[in-house]
């Protein structure tokens, strides 16, 4: 099972300048996998840099900025990931499917790395049939 542990970005920002916007900052949610099952069920191995399913029933819209703290089954290990949400299920989705975002990880060594890592952990399980939250 997966355990989300929202957190709120740091700080409120700067003010708003006379009649400007705040920037809004990503949000930040700490994700963790205590079970390489429930570690399945959320990954996304289509997309092309890999990403994970994130159930939250907060706002979000495609490209919006999300800030991930993972971590996966007997690792210690938190792998920070700047991603941005690829798909939204929204609530009362058919099939009974869960509400949340599908994060993509960015395009970089880190992210394919931590893909490695993920894709390791589920071995010959990535080809299961198995249902899954994402796609």
């Amino acid at each position: 099972m997966s355990e989300i542990i929202p957190t709120r970005a740091g700080g409120l920002g700067p003010p708003a300048a006379a009649g400007g916007a705040v920037p809004s900052r990503p949000s930040v949610i700490q994700l963790v996998f205590r079970e390489k099952g429930a570690l399945y069920a959320a990954y996304m191995p289509l997309l092309t840099d890999g990403g994970l399913f994130v159930p939250t029933t907060r706002d979000y819209r495609i490209g919006d900025d999300i800030y991930l703290l993972l971590s996966l089954p007997d690792d210690p290990q938190r792998f920070p990931v700047a991603g941005k949400i690829a798909w939204i299920t929204p609530a009362n989705a058919s099939g009974g499917r869960t509400q949340g975002v599908g994060v993509r990880f960015p395009n970089d060594e880190k992210s394919r790395q931590l893909k490695i890592k993920i894709e390791e952990i589920l071995g010959t399980s990535i080809q299961s049939a198995k249902p899954t939250q994402t796609l």
